[in-house]
C-alpha cells in the first residue's frame, strides 16, 4: 500500500508539471536573464487568459526542446506579480511581452495558437544582429543580398553599439542587421564605430549612394528615424511583407504582379481598377490626404516622367471608384455613388421630401470609393455632415429606429425643421399599430 501511493503521488506529480516558468516581483528581474524569454501577463479570471492557457502550455513544451532552449513565462497582475506588470505598462489580459538578454525587446504580436507562437518564437530565437567575423563573409553579405542590410562597425564596446543592439532587437523583424569588430573588416570597407545602410545590388541607382551612414547621436530613436528615411533609398522595392513601410504620399509601378499568392497586392490593384500578370507595368499614386491618381498611358520612361509632373502640377484628376450613376435617383433616399459623392453629400443646400436642407442617402462602400473623413470599418456605418462641417462628419451611433434618427437630426441640424403632415400622420398611425 506504502508502495501504491508513492507511485500514485508521482504520477500526480508528472501529471501537473508545467513548462512554463511563474514569475512573480520577487525573482522577475533574474527570471528574464537570458538570450530571449516570451512573457504572458495574466489575470486568472480573464476568459482569453483561459484560452490562452493550454495553448502557451504546449507551445512551452516544444520550445523547451530546442538548442538552445527558448523559454515561456507568465505573471499573475493580480497577485505575485503586480509591480512588474504595473512597470510594464500592462493595461489588458493576457498581454505578452518578448525579453532579450533580461531587458524588455518588444510586444509580442503573433498568433495566439500553439503552433503559431512556436514557429513565430523559432525565428526570435538567435542574435538580432548576427556576427561578421572576416572579410570574405561581409563581401559575399553584400553581393548576395535581396533587401537592404544594416551593420555595425564597432571597435568598442560604447553606447552607439549598445543603441544599435537595442534597434536590431525591436526591429529584426523588418530589416536585416549585421555587426562585426574584426579590425580586417573595418579597415577594407572605411568604418570604424559607425552604423551604416548597404543597398543590394540589384536595388542599386546612379541617382544616390548605394550605402548610407549614421552620422547621429548613440540614441535608439534617431537612430529608427535614419533607418525609416533612408532604407528604402529614392525608389523602394516593395513587397507584401514591408509595403507598410511605405507612406503616403507614395507612387508605386505594379509588374507581374501573382494575383493567386499576393492578395495584398490584387486588393491594392482593384482599388485603382489595375490589373497586371505580365511585363507590361502599370503606375498608381495615392495621395496624403486619400486621393487616387491612375497613370492611364501605356508604361514607358517619358509616360511616366509626364504623370509624375502633372501630379505635381496638380493636373491630375483624381480616380474615383464608383458604380454608375443612377439614371433616376428620386425616391426619398438618395443613392450616392464614388463620382456623386461630393455633389450630394457635401452639397448643404440639398432638399429632400419638403424638409428644407436634410438628405437622406446611402452608398455601397464595398464598390465605391469614399472620402477619408468617413472611415468605414464595418456595416452599416451612419455619418451625419452638417451643413458647416463637412470636413469632419459625425459619426451616428444610436438607436436604428425612425424616432431615433429624428431625435438625433433635431438635436445636429443646422436649422430646425418641421416634419410634413403627410410624414406625421404615417408615423402616428405605425405608433397606433404598435401599441
Amino acid at each position: 500500500m506504502i508502495i501504491s501511493t508513492v507511485l500514485i503521488s508521482l504520477f500526480a506529480s508528472v501529471a501537473f508539471c508545467s513548462d512554463v516558468i511563474e514569475l512573480g516581483d520577487s525573482n522577475f528581474e533574474s527570471g528574464v536573464q537570458g538570450d530571449i524569454m516570451l512573457v504572458e501577463f495574466f489575470a486568472p479570471w480573464c476568459g482569453h487568459c483561459k484560452r490562452l492557457a493550454p495553448e502557451y502550455e504546449t507551445a512551452a513544451t516544444a520550445l523547451k526542446k530546442e538548442d538552445p532552449p527558448i523559454r515561456l513565462a507568465k505573471v499573475d497582475c493580480t497577485e505575485a506579480g503586480k509591480d512588474s506588470c504595473s512597470k510594464h505598462g500592462v493595461s489588458g489580459y493576457p498581454t505578452l511581452k518578448i525579453f532579450r538578454n533580461g531587458a524588455f525587446s518588444k510586444d509580442y504580436e503573433g498568433p495566439r495558437d500553439s503552433s503559431g507562437i512556436i514557429s513565430f518564437m523559432k525565428k526570435q530565437a538567435g542574435p538580432s544582429s548576427k556576427e561578421i567575423l572576416d572579410v570574405e563573409t561581409m563581401n559575399k553579405k553584400l553581393t548576395s543580398a535581396e533587401t537592404v542590410i544594416i551593420v555595425g562597425f564597432f571597435d568598442k564596446d560604447d553606447d552607439l553599439k549598445t543603441e544599435f543592439t537595442k534597434t536590431a532587437n525591436e526591429l529584426s523583424e523588418k530589416y536585416t542587421f549585421f555587426h562585426t569588430t574584426s579590425e580586417d573588416v573595418m579597415a577594407e570597407h572605411g568604418h570604424r564605430d559607425e552604423l551604416v545602410v548597404f543597398q543590394p545590388p540589384h536595388l542599386h541607382t546612379k541617382l544616390e549612394p548605394s550605402q548610407e551612414t549614421y552620422k547621429g547621436v548613440a540614441d535608439i530613436f534617431y537612430i529608427k528615424k535614419f533607418l525609416d528615411a533612408s532604407v528604402h533609398g529614392l525608389v523602394g522595392y516593395r513587397t507584401p511583407d514591408n509595403q507598410d513601410q511605405f507612406k503616403d504620399p507614395l507612387c508605386v509601378v505594379y509588374y507581374k504582379v501573382d494575383f493567386e499568392r499576393n492578395l495584398k497586392g490584387t486588393r491594392d490593384l482593384d482599388s485603382f481598377n489595375l490589373k497586371t500578370d505580365g511585363d507590361d507595368p502599370v503606375a498608381a499614386i495615392k495621395s496624403d490626404d486619400g486621393s487616387k491618381y491612375v497613370m492611364k498611358k501605356d508604361f514607358s520612361v517619358d509616360n511616366f516622367k509626364a504623370f509624375l509632373n502633372e501630379y505635381f502640377d496638380g493636373e491630375l484628376k483624381p480616380y474615383i471608384k464608383s458604380e454608375p450613376v443612377p439614371e433616376n435617383n428620386d425616391g426619398p433616399v438618395k443613392v450616392v455613388v464614388g463620382e456623386t459623392f461630393d455633389e450630394i453629400v457635401n452639397d448643404p443646400k440639398k432638399d429632400l421630401e419638403d424638409v428644407k436642407d436634410i438628405v437622406i442617402a446611402k452608398i455601397d462602400a464595398t464598390a465605391n470609393d469614399v472620402p477619408p473623413p468617413f472611415a468605414v470599418q464595418g456595416f452599416p456605418t451612419l455619418y451625419f455632415a452638417p451643413m458647416k462641417g463637412k470636413d469632419t462628419p459625425k459619426k451616428y451611433n444610436g438607436g436604428r429606429d425612425v424616432q431615433s434618427f429624428l431625435d438625433y437630426l433635431k438635436l445636429e441640424t443646422t436649422n430646425t425643421f418641421e416634419l410634413p403632415e403627410k410624414t406625421k400622420k404615417k408615423k402616428e398611425k405605425k405608433d397606433k399599430d404598435e401599441l
